[in-house]
């Protein structure tokens, strides 16, 4: 370890990671904590687990939780703790989704990045309204354009699609393992009229 920090066991190292992702503003990589701990990336990683292990199996339970999206990492508070939060912030109940909704985020949360004209395909609608209300919503984002032709918009989900379902990374989501016409109809995806948001 450098002299970047004072901080040298392991416990107190623990205790600043967890400083250091509440009082950032944005999710924070591997590389921008390992510069500020005076460690490298590999022992970042380790401490990462550890917290993460800590909030799980905690007695008395702790309702923080370590949400890593897209190599990124940041505090958020439990899912089963949401009603409290949302009273306590004032926030109205977020409504439910639609079905499309629901079935344009499976399509980006397990193909990202992916681009609208690849989500058409899959779903067998235009998505333009959806993605329109996924993104107002917060729960996907644009990562950039493709080098398709046309260059269109990639898409992937966002922490607050963590958030709203509950997860802690996309890891978090069940497997996919059936064949491609499974996986159409196990998102119940309807060809045919559902392009409602």
């Amino acid at each position: 370890m450098n002299d970047a920090t004072p901080f040298q066991d392991s416990n107190s190292l623990i205790g600043l990671v967890e400083a250091l992702l509440f009082a950032s503003p944005q999710p924070l990589s591997i590389s921008q904590l390992s510069n500020v701990l005076g460690i490298s990336g590999e022992e970042t990683v380790k401490l990462l687990t550890q917290l993460e292990s800590e909030y799980i199996h905690s007695n008395p339970p702790r309702y923080l939780r370590l949400q890593k999206l897209h190599d990124r990492y940041q505090l958020t508070t439990a899912a089963e703790i949401a009603p409290a939060v949302e009273k306590l912030l004032g926030l109205e109940s977020s409504g439910r989704l639609s079905q499309a909704a629901l079935e344009t985020l499976a399509v980006i949360a397990y193909r990202q990045p992916i681009t609208r004209p690849q989500i058409d395909a899959i779903r067998g609608v235009n998505s333009d309204g959806v993605l329109n209300t996924l993104l107002r919503k917060g729960l996907i984002q644009e990562l950039g354009r493709s080098e398709a032709p046309g260059r269109p918009i990639l898409y992937a989900v966002t922490t607050e699609f963590l958030q709203y379902f509950g997860l802690n990374s996309v890891d978090d989501l069940p497997q996919w393992n059936e064949t491609e016409t499974e996986k159409t109809s196990s998102i119940g995806i309807n060809y045919t009229n559902d392009t409602s948001s």
